[in-house]
């Protein structure tokens, strides 16, 4: 079993956080890396002009990229942050080792590998012979067996990582003191929320998603989102709007299917199964998986195959783009924008304060 050093596994987490939605463009964490910058010009510095003497001040360039520019410091504020609790966590990983006596490596074997269930053997002997015909002629099952299960057990190490370095930080009383950059006002947008839903109707607090079935940072946030709703069961309404990136080409096909599955009351359950199976979203596939959550097939094939459900997706995606939507997940929580695969902390941020007014 291949045994990642606490750096590694440090290094997957943020990489994990940081690259948090579906973008065509350039990442924001990768804007976000650019930490020095000279004094800026006062507002009343001339930045460009134009015509008969007319100008362009630098406080009116600022107003008009406000937005950006705010999320541009929070991106950068979260990447220190996040570095901050690497630097933390690998010194209490060394503390720990040193107190056991025992190395690094030792240790996060016990702690996190030690600690995570091993996957079946049909499982793996499963997932060798899909593969196999794929693989150097003469590769037998054994040669292959420990990347199988190391592939298998990924998202299950990360996940034990996680926990374990939370249960260091809470044992060492760990307090991080980073001063948050200010944060510029709420600016509210007007999302219909119309779509299939979750939570109680007339809740205080109505989260609109906008998502693609093919985005892998929209099954990420899944997680998330359930344990919000766990967390505010009577002040949370979700509802669910399409948004089917041009480059995921399976997307538009895969929401049009969510949409029959909804005529028929399971649209929750086919939307696991399909962000579960982000792989298989042809039209072909998109029909067993019906079959797999009870649909019946006739209906829900005479509902795909006709392309009746089109026109909610598009009207979904030109809601989305009005808003200012340019990648997935997007959330608006009572119409105040949060991008990405964001964190619980940052959900509850917005929901405590949404709350907290309506007091």
């Amino acid at each position: 079993m291949l045994m990642r050093s606490t750096s590694t596994i440090l290094a997957a987490l943020l990489a994990a956080s940081l690259f948090s939605g579906c973008n065509k463009e350039k990442s924001p964490a990768t804007a976000a890396t650019a930490t020095t910058t000279s004094a800026e010009p006062s507002a009343d510095t001339v930045v460009a002009t134009y015509g008969d003497g007319q100008k362009v001040t630098f406080g009116e360039l600022n107003e008009r990229v406000k937005e950006p520019l705010a999320n541009l410091e929070k991106q950068k504020y979260q990447l220190r942050k996040q570095g901050l609790e690497g630097f933390v966590v690998e010194k209490l990983v060394a503390a720990e080792a040193k107190k056991r006596g025992v190395s690094e490596e030792e240790l996060m074997k016990a702690e996190i590998d030690g600690k995570i269930p091993q996957p079946p053997e049909e499982e793996i002997k499963k997932l060798y012979d899909e593969a196999k015909e794929r693989l150097p002629p003469g590769t037998t099952f054994e040669q292959v067996k420990p990347q199988i299960v190391d592939f298998l057990n990924g998202s299950k190490r990360q996940e034990r990582a996680r926990a374990y370095f939370e249960e260091l930080k809470k044992a060492n009383n760990v307090q991080i003191t980073l001063p948050e950059p200010p944060k510029p006002p709420v600016e509210r947008k007007e999302v219909a929320a119309t779509g299939p839903a979750r939570g109680p109707e007339g809740a205080p607090i109505t989260i609109v998603e906008f998502s693609d079935f093919q985005c892998p940072y929209c099954s990420r946030a899944i997680k998330t989102v359930d344990e919000v709703l766990a967390a505010y069961p009577n002040q949370v309404r979700l509802v669910f709007r399409q948004f089917p990136l041009d480059f995921h080409k399976q997307a538009p096909k895969a929401a049009e299917a969510s949409l029959c599955a909804n005529d028929q009351g399971k649209f929750w359950e086919y939307h696991d199964v399909l962000f579960a199976n982000q792989q298989a979203l042809e039209v072909p596939q998109l029909k067993e998986h019906a079959k797999k959550v009870g649909l019946d097939s006739a209906k829900f094939d005479k509902c795909l195959d006709s392309g009746e459900k089109a026109s909610i997706v598009t009207a979904d995606l030109e809601a989305g783009k009005k808003v200012g939507v340019n990648g997935t997940p997007a959330f608006f929580i009572n119409g105040v924008l949060l991008s990405g695969a964001q964190p619980i902390e940052e959900f509850k941020s917005i929901i405590d304060a949404e709350l907290k007014a309506k007091k």
